[in-house]
């Protein structure tokens, strides 16, 4: 039910992925960015359109071309800003009630706010772990598969240890 991939969020095959946003949606680098440029239009288009959400919140757009179904833009920062357990904690339980509302059965997390937002990874995994494990532990989930796709040796490292405890 939970892996950990490093891989390219926007290559995989779930129903839907996360992107680590801001409160404004707007995809200027990182894994947001990389997000916009492989679904194209449609993702910056409905983005402008849902913005903007509160910090901790998760809104959706479609894929576009991506092979995803849909993407779940869940704010763990304000434009620029810095983020906090507190809201990676509310962004990754905004993103799963969101992934549920869809009827996804599948869906790609990335690590929220270790990129741009410069939180420590071993606590990013650790929350959003501990957050999956309580979604689904609380029952009515139709989520039967959770990547946590990120990158690199030290965010893999970080979210197996998190996984395995």
């Amino acid at each position: 039910m939970l892996e950990v991939l490093d891989v390219d969020v926007t290559t995989l095959a779930v129903d839907a992925i996360a992107n680590a946003a801001n409160t404004e949606l707007l995809h200027g680098g990182g894994v947001a960015l990389a997000i916009e440029r492989a679904g194209g239009e449609v993702v910056r288009r409905q983005s402008r359109e849902r913005a903007p959400i509160g910090l901790g919140e998760a809104v959706d757009t479609d894929a576009g071309a991506m092979p995803s179904r849909w993407v779940i833009h869940a704010a763990t920062m304000e434009l620029g800003g810095p983020t906090s357990a507190d809201v990676i904690r509310r962004a990754t339980a905004a993103t799963l009630a969101r992934a549920d509302a869809l009827g996804a059965r599948s869906l790609a997390l990335v690590a929220f706010g270790a990129g741009v937002g410069g939180f420590p990874l071993d606590e990013v995994a650790r929350i959003e772990v501990g957050e999956v494990r309580r979604h689904l532990g609380a029952g009515g989930s139709g989520l039967q598969r959770v990547v946590f796709a990120v990158r690199g040796e030290a965010a893999r490292r970080a979210f197996e240890a998190a996984v395995a405890a």
